[in-house]
């Protein structure tokens, strides 16, 4: 996924572990681990909110873009829902 998240370097920054941070933000250590290691296909706003928070950051430093960085670029798979239903939109009214 060309979204790359940082959380790692935050909490190396912070000085702080994956279970304190868990703990402080609300959620299990399973599901930050999920977040960190890039396996997330979303993440919530209030997560997003709580993590700050608790690591004194903004969300930039939490996740970065970095374009051709996925397996789905190269295969073809993860195109937005919203841009298929875009060219369907137009292959049926003829633009």
């Amino acid at each position: 996924m060309p979204i790359v998240v940082d959380v790692d370097v935050m909490l190396a920054r912070r000085k702080m572990s994956v279970g304190v941070l868990a703990d402080r933000v609300g959620i299990t250590p399973a599901n930050l681990a999920v977040l960190k290691n890039g396996r997330a296909k979303a993440v919530r706003f209030s997560t997003l909110a709580a993590l700050c928070e608790v690591l004194d950051c903004q969300p930039g430093d939490l996740l970065r873009w970095e374009p051709g960085s996925s397996d789905e670029a190269a295969t073809g798979r993860g195109s937005h829902p919203l841009a298929d239903a875009d060219e369907a939109s137009r292959a049926t009214m003829g633009a």
